[in-house]
């Protein structure tokens, strides 16, 4: 198995050689940058398995990088915002942008290492690797019941990941959008239901989404 490659982009040389011997010791292959540029730079020369980046950063912050691999369409791996004064808002809008985790400086060691973990399992954003995903599913309407045709043929992650478009999709219009409700509907916290409505490429009414909070 090849070595799991990490790039570390802060601008704080404490948090960057912190990080580096963390991540190392646990055997990952470890990059460092300490700005946009930098950053950049090795994105367009590699393909980080993982990426951590730091939201608040001189002359570009992480937030204006992560729209930018977006936009390029970069954002083949995952990407897991740090922040030493972050919100909630922050948090809302880099999942929205595309990453896949937020982590709150000062990072604890086995929040770290879990968040490392799981976002390497998870892998890169799902509206990069399986696009069809994105458009809902046509659903049926027959005696109460809602039938969704499903293709079975696919590995079973991708078949669930048409399933969980066809499900949050039903249940956002369903709620009229309300975000608030659709969350205490299916039982998850409304910042990890964001983070799931942006891998799966569902994009709620914005007007919806501001009434609520």
């Amino acid at each position: 198995m090849s070595t799991k490659e990490i790039l570390v982009v802060d601008d704080e040389i404490g948090i960057r050689e912190l990080l580096s011997e963390i991540l190392f010791d646990e055997g990952y292959h470890v990059h460092l940058a300490e700005n946009a540029a930098q950053a950049r730079a090795f994105r367009l020369g590699h393909s980080p398995d993982l990426v951590l980046l730091d939201i608040w950063m001189p002359d570009m912050d992480g937030l204006a990088l992560l729209k930018e691999w977006s936009s390029q369409q970069l954002l083949t791996m995952p990407v897991v915002m740090m922040s030493g004064h972050g919100t909630i808002e922050n948090a809302l809008e880099a999942i929205r942008v595309g990453a896949i985790d937020f982590l709150e400086k000062p990072i604890a060691l086995q929040k770290l290492l879990k968040t490392v973990m799981t976002t390497m399992r998870q892998g890169a954003p799902l509206h990069i690797q399986s696009p069809q995903v994105a458009k809902p599913q046509e659903t049926i309407i027959s005696d109460g019941m809602v039938m969704v045709p499903l293709p079975l043929d696919l590995p079973l992650r991708e078949a669930r990941d048409h399933f969980d478009n066809a499900y949050f999709n039903y249940q956002i219009q369903k709620e009229s959008g309300n975000i608030s409700r659709v969350a205490e509907k299916v039982g998850i916290e409304r910042t990890h239901l964001y983070r799931k409505l942006k891998q799966l490429g569902i994009k709620p009414n914005k007007k919806n989404i501001e009434s609520t909070e």
